[in-house]
C-alpha cells in the first residue's frame, strides 16, 4: 500500500487536508502576483473577497512583500498545522533552561516573563507568555517541566484552577445570612464545652439521604431521617431533631455550603430553632468534623431509606 511508513505502523495515514475557510494555493499565487504588480493588502483583500487583515498577516508571516511566494507558503502553512506540536519549551532548549531554573528559584511565571523582556528583550528566541508556562507545569503527559515543580508555585495546586471558576454568584454563596465558620465561640474551636455541633448530608443507596448532628466535644451522633434533600424538608425536621434533644446542646450548629440548609433563616422560629447560633463553613471546604454513620448513638428510625452507602471515620 504506497504511503505507509514505519512511523506510521504500517497504516496509510488519511491525506492531509487544510482547515475550512484557510488560505488556499491558488490564492497565495493570486497574492503573489498581485505584489509583483505593486498592488496594495486593501485591493488584493477586494480581490480576493477576504479580510484585510488576513492578506497583510499572511504576507508579513512569509518574510514581506518583497520575499513572499506562494508554494513556500503553503508549505510553511501546513508545516504550523501539523498535530500534535510541541510546546514552546520543548522547542526552545535554552529557553527551557532558563525557565526551569527561575522555577526552581520559586518564581512565578509572571515574574519569569518579566525578567526574559528584561534581559532578552531582543531575542525573539526567548520570548514566552506566562499561561505557556503555566500549561507547560500542568500538562504532565508533555514532559518539558518536572513534575515536582508545581510545588515550587505559591499556589502549589496538583492542577491548574480556573479563575473563572468560583462560587460567585453560584447558588453555593447564595444562602441567606450565611454567618462564616470565623464567627464560632472559641468553644467550639477547642472543643471545649458540649453543645457546639457539626452537621453534614449524607447520601445513601436509592436516593436515600440523611442528616448528621454531631457534637464536637462528646462526639454524640444525632443521625435525622430526611424524605429529600430540599431545604424545605431539611430545615423542619433539623428543628424538629433540636427539640428532641437536650436543651445543653442547644449552642451553635456549623454546616457547609450545601443547599438543604439555605433557608435556614427563614424557618419558623421556635425555642429549639432560635437557641442555637447557625454558621456557615468557607466555600470549597470539606466539614470540621467527620463522624462515622453507624446507628448505635442514633436516634433515626431504622429503614430501607436510612441506609448509608459509604461510612466515614471521625477525626480529633
Amino acid at each position: 500500500m504506497s504511503g505507509q511508513s514505519p512511523a506510521d505502523g504500517g497504516i496509510a495515514p488519511l491525506s492531509r487536508k487544510a482547515r475550512a475557510g484557510s488560505l488556499t494555493l491558488g490564492e497565495r499565487e493570486e497574492i503573489s502576483r498581485r505584489l509583483c504588480a505593486g498592488d496594495s493588502y486593501r485591493a488584493i483583500a477586494d480581490r480576493l473577497g477576504r479580510a484585510v487583515s488576513t492578506v497583510s498577516r499572511e504576507v508579513n508571516n512569509n518574510g514581506g512583500r518583497d520575499v513572499f511566494r506562494a508554494i513556500a507558503a503553503q508549505e510553511r502553512a501546513l508545516d504550523r498545522s501539523r498535530r500534535p506540536k510541541e510546546c514552546l519549551l520543548a522547542r526552545r532548549p535554552e529557553l527551557r533552561q532558563t525557565v526551569l531554573a527561575l522555577l526552581q528559584e520559586e518564581w512565578s511565571p509572571e515574574q519569569i516573563v518579566g525578567h526574559l523582556r528584561l534581559h532578552h528583550g531582543g531575542d525573539p528566541e526567548m520570548r514566552v507568555s506566562h499561561e505557556t508556562i503555566y500549561r507547560s507545569v500542568y500538562t504532565t503527559r508533555w514532559k518539558v517541566v518536572p513534575r515536582e515543580l508545581c510545588k515550587r508555585l505559591r499556589t502549589g495546586r496538583p492542577i491548574r484552577k480556573n479563575k473563572r471558576h468560583t462560587v460567585k454568584g453560584q447558588w453555593r454563596s447564595q444562602i441567606i445570612d450565611a454567618r462564616p465558620i470565623e464567627d464560632r465561640p472559641q468553644a467550639a474551636e477547642d472543643r471545649s464545652e458540649s453543645g457546639h455541633l457539626e452537621g453534614d448530608l449524607v447520601i445513601g443507596s436509592n436516593n436515600s439521604q440523611v442528616a448528621t448532628l454531631v457534637d464536637r466535644r462528646t462526639r454524640f451522633l444525632h443521625v435525622v431521617k430526611l424524605a429529600s434533600r430540599h431545604t424545605a424538608v431539611v430545615v423542619p425536621a433539623l428543628t424538629e431533631a433540636y427539640a428532641r434533644m437536650d436543651s445543653r446542646l442547644h449552642r451553635t450548629l456549623t454546616w457547609d455550603r450545601g443547599m438543604e440548609l439555605a433557608a435556614h433563616s427563614a424557618s419558623a422560629p421556635t425555642p429549639a430553632s432560635t437557641c442555637s447560633s447557625r454558621h456557615h463553613a468557607a466555600p470549597g471546604s470539606e466539614a470540621p468534623t467527620r463522624t462515622s454513620t453507624k446507628y448505635s448513638a442514633s436516634t433515626c428510625p431504622r429503614g430501607p431509606t436510612c441506609q448509608p452507602s459509604a461510612k466515614t471515620t471521625s477525626t480529633p
